[in-house]
């Protein structure tokens, strides 16, 4: 079961999308309402809000997807265990919520909108909420016997294993060349058949590579843990003689642009440019 979450300005209008009866929405949760259609559910989320005018997205929007196969099984009843269960990890006991289950696709997953502001006035704090809404409902899943993020995730890893090792393969072979930039890896890579994407986020920092060959795309730890974008850049960065944590660089060259590295990824990078030292002063003998 997958949990998505983050707060929202627009509340009327995303009420009223999850009521949207082409959709075959039922309500599965409603908590502390009275009202019957979005409009009157919206009014009475706005007399709580009035509480604290300066709160801009004072919405929260859930929606919470068991896995197909598990969805076709499901209950009202049990989809409004789900939700409640849901809003209970979440610590919104004492927020209005309502939740409505869509069944116009063939996966069945359920829309939450809470206030944000309590019935005391206080406002709810959405930091890291997308990661505390996959862990809330991980630990849903777990305690109602559902099939949980980390099996799918397995199994699919396992469906691409042939994908996955002749990657990491072909990525072994690419590496013993000495390539001194990432720019001279892609070429490579893609010569090979792999594509290799480039993970920027909105602050134009790398976050990592995205792998595809024959069919699959797979996030470079789902290939091979000396994959990540960390450990690649160090790899490469041993053939441009960056050997400490000074030289490493804060942005790089990366398909005719310039991107930022993170502090985090530089931190992983010198680390292992260390045990890369460490390992050569060991193969030589030297300080032996």
């Amino acid at each position: 079961m997958i949990g998505k979450g983050h707060a929202i300005a627009s509340t009327g209008a995303s009420i009223a999308y999850g009521w949207n009866q082409e959709k075959n929405a039922e309500v599965v949760l409603k908590e502390y309402l009275a009202g019957e259609n979005p409009k009157e559910i919206t009014e009475e989320f706005k007399i709580i809000q009035s509480q604290n005018e300066r709160c801009i997205n004072n919405t929260l929007s859930f929606v919470v997807s068991p896995t197909i196969e598990d969805g076709k099984e499901l209950t009202k009843r049990e989809l409004e265990d789900i939700a409640k269960r849901f809003i209970k990890e979440m610590n919104l006991q004492n927020n209005q919520a309502i939740g409505f289950v869509h069944r116009d696709k063939a996966h069945t997953h359920v829309h939450i909108y809470a206030n944000r502001i309590s019935l005391k006035g206080e406002v709810y704090k959405d930091s890291f909420i997308g990661k505390r809404s996959q862990i809330a409902a991980d630990n849903v899943a777990k305690e109602l016997g559902l099939k949980r993020v980390c099996e799918v995730q397995q199994e699919r890893l396992q469906e691409l294993k042939v994908q996955r090792l002749a990657i990491k393969y072909i990525n072994d072979r690419v590496l013993e060349s000495r390539p001194k930039s990432l720019d001279e890896y892609i070429g490579k890579m893609k010569d090979c058949q792999v594509k290799v994407i480039p993970c920027i986020n909105k602050s134009n920092q790398l976050q990592g590579f995205r792998f595809e060959y024959k069919g699959a795309n797979l996030k470079g730890s789902e290939v091979h843990r000396s994959m990540t974008g960390g450990r690649l850049i160090g790899e490469i960065s041993q053939n441009t003689s960056y050997s400490r944590l000074k030289e490493i660089p804060q942005s790089l060259k990366l398909l005719d642009k310039t991107v930022q590295i993170s502090s985090n990824m530089a931190t992983k990078i010198a680390k292992d440019l260390v045990k890369q030292v460490i390992k050569k002063a060991l193969d030589t003998g030297i300080g032996i």
